[in-house]
């Protein structure tokens, strides 16, 4: 009888002990913000890694994470366009990546949130009961707030566009 032994190569990327630590530092900053933990720490170790493209089964094993919970992971970021992947020709797999050079876009995304918050908010105002007078002060002020934001965050955008120009 003859056994056939299988070498099994991990595909975990070496990282250093900073290297690691700021993973979980960043993994537990992106959790405060509502994400998963799996995805905090994918989403930081997309970003902290020394190779920009990442496998399914690197991420996975440098993570020591399940294939459900890496899997997961993957999705949402992509579902919230945080994180895409691209193919090798010849190579089945997919290497994913920070999608961090659309910042840009990703912040004015995030900035048209706030208008649409504020018209909920002013939705909600519209109907609250008059006697209810500091708390529709302090709903005023937060949609104010909003609006105002608003409007300055282009004028932000032009002025650092004019500082980083190449």
């Amino acid at each position: 009888m003859s056994y056939q032994i299988i070498q099994y190569m991990s595909e975990a990327i070496t990282l250093t002990e900073e290297q690691k630590r700021l993973i979980e530092r960043i993994g537990v900053f992106h959790e405060k913000g509502g994400m998963s933990p799996a995805s905090g720490r994918v989403m930081a170790l997309l970003t902290v890694s020394p190779i920009v493209e990442l496998s399914f089964d690197q991420i996975r094993e440098t993570l020591c994470l399940s294939k459900s919970a890496t899997s997961n992971a993957l999705n949402m970021l992509m579902n919230v366009e945080k994180v895409d992947y691209i193919t090798h020709s010849g190579d089945r797999k997919r290497y994913f990546k920070s999608k961090i050079s659309s910042w840009r876009q990703t912040m004015k995304e995030t900035f048209k949130h706030f208008t649409k918050g504020a018209d909920l908010l002013q939705e909600i105002l519209d109907q609250r009961p008059e006697d209810t007078k500091e708390f529709n002060k302090n709903l005023g002020e937060v949609i104010s707030f909003l609006r105002y934001m608003n409007e300055e965050i282009p004028v932000l955008f032009k002025k650092w566009d004019e500082q980083h120009k190449e």
